[in-house]
């Protein structure tokens, strides 16, 4: 019977080891839970400075999907185009976005207040918040921590 008990207790680990392991296999998923690497401690998230935040207005061109990191599932961004220049905007985890109420389309008229940064050797805005119309699109705070990384993760 001991014997039994063993082998129950042995599958009961195994199962678990191995449902683990399944999930953690999942694209963008990882020790944080979704989209490992949009953590706030992540390099890809800590290109956000707050000194170097602007508010910009202009009007959506196109929506893209993009992965700023190895291993990272996928972010979404747009470009805006402006007055004075055309400019990628990224928003933070596709998944993340995916359950917002705000959305975004292109010909959509907006304000992003971000943090201008160099993402592959050109000029991008990190967005903290994107304003359409009278809805607010909140994605990081003031110092960039992503509303997404939830309490106890900052």
């Amino acid at each position: 019977m001991r014997k039994f008990g063993r082998l129950i207790s042995l599958i009961g680990m195994l199962t678990l080891v191995l449902s683990a392991a399944a999930a953690w296999a999942q694209p963008g998923m990882g020790p944080g839970g979704k989209g490992r690497g949009w953590g706030a401690g992540d390099p890809y998230n800590r290109m956000f400075d707050p000194k170097t935040v602007e508010t910009l207005s202009g009007e959506v061109v196109n929506i893209d999907r993009f992965t700023p990191g190895r291993k990272m599932s996928y972010g979404v961004h747009f470009t805006l185009k402006t007055e004075k220049e055309t400019i990628p905007v990224h928003l933070g985890p596709g998944w993340y976005l995916e359950k917002q109420a705000v959305t975004v389309a292109p010909g959509d008229k907006v304000e992003v207040t971000g943090s201008r940064i160099t993402y592959q050797g050109k000029p991008a805005i990190i967005a903290g918040e994107v304003k359409k119309g009278g809805q607010v699109l909140k994605l990081r705070d003031a110092t960039g921590v992503p509303a997404w990384a939830g309490q106890g993760r900052r």
